[in-house]
């Protein structure tokens, strides 16, 4: 299970994925607008959509965005709840912005199939050449030449 923001960062979905998730569940409350950069609310839905989807596939596992919908205290919300297979496709999505309930059928074989040949973590990740991802946060330029 993750929240928010963590939707927005790869590491979340591997990490889970490494410690055996079929299925992650990731609750968020996103509001339509984004007061510090307005011109990213056309694209808002697209991003939600497309991060979790790349988590999905990269991480042979489904995923399940629950969204809230609807308007409070003044705010519209993105909604978007969706169902994700591990393949990235989505599979069920809310269909307004409004309270929904979203449903689909779940073969977790599938996770099984990804997870044994194209995405095999044992066989192909090799996590000393990027350690980068747990020892630094920020980036760091690189010095002039």
């Amino acid at each position: 299970m993750a929240i928010c923001n963590d939707r927005r960062w790869p590491e979340t979905y591997r990490c889970l994925a490494l410690g055996g998730a079929e299925v992650i569940l990731i609750g968020y409350n996103t509001p339509l607008h984004y007061a510090p950069d307005p011109s990213q609310d056309p694209l808002a839905s697209f991003h939600s959509q497309l991060v979790m989807q790349a988590g999905a596939y990269q991480n042979g596992c489904y995923v399940v965005g629950v969204a809230k919908g609807g308007n409070e205290e003044g705010v519209n919300s993105l909604a978007d709840t969706c169902i994700i297979a591990p393949t990235g496709r989505i599979i069920a999505n809310t269909t307004h912005n409004d309270d929904e309930v979203v449903v689909a059928e779940l073969d977790l074989s599938l996770c099984n199939n990804y997870r044994e040949t194209l995405f095999d973590f044992d066989r192909y990740r090799r996590p000393e050449t990027y350690s980068r991802i747990t020892s630094q946060s920020g980036m760091i330029l690189p010095e002039e030449l």
